[in-house]
């Protein structure tokens, strides 16, 4: 698994600077949905390896960027590219809308 996790302190270097896109989960540990989803973004996380960073960002711990980008549901995927966010994903959904939205950036 090459989860990275996200944070208000390393948003800027992970997903902003990175060089390839970055695909973050907004989960918390009391969401029921964010357990669904979890374990496709793990197995995308293994199957993107080296062309797209994924990684999880703990809504309670994390409010600041949670706040910057209007996350007021969980989960919430954001796909950035070039430092811009490009797709928003809301809710649990299937793990080809995801894989989709991914290839749509690589």
């Amino acid at each position: 698994m090459n989860l990275v996790e996200i944070t208000d302190d390393n948003f800027e270097t992970e997903v902003i600077n990175s060089d390839k896109p970055v695909l973050i989960d907004f989960w918390a540990v009391w969401c029921g949905p964010c357990k669904l989803i979890a374990p496709i973004v793990e197995e995308l996380s293994t199957e993107y390896d080296g062309k797209v960073k994924i990684g999880k960002l703990d809504v309670d711990s994390n409010q600041q960027t949670s706040i910057k980008f209007g996350v007021r549901s969980i989960p919430t995927l954001l796909l950035f590219k070039d430092g811009k966010l490009k797709e928003t994903i809301i809710g649990a959904v299937p793990k080809k809308n995801i894989v989709d939205k991914l290839n749509s950036v690589i």
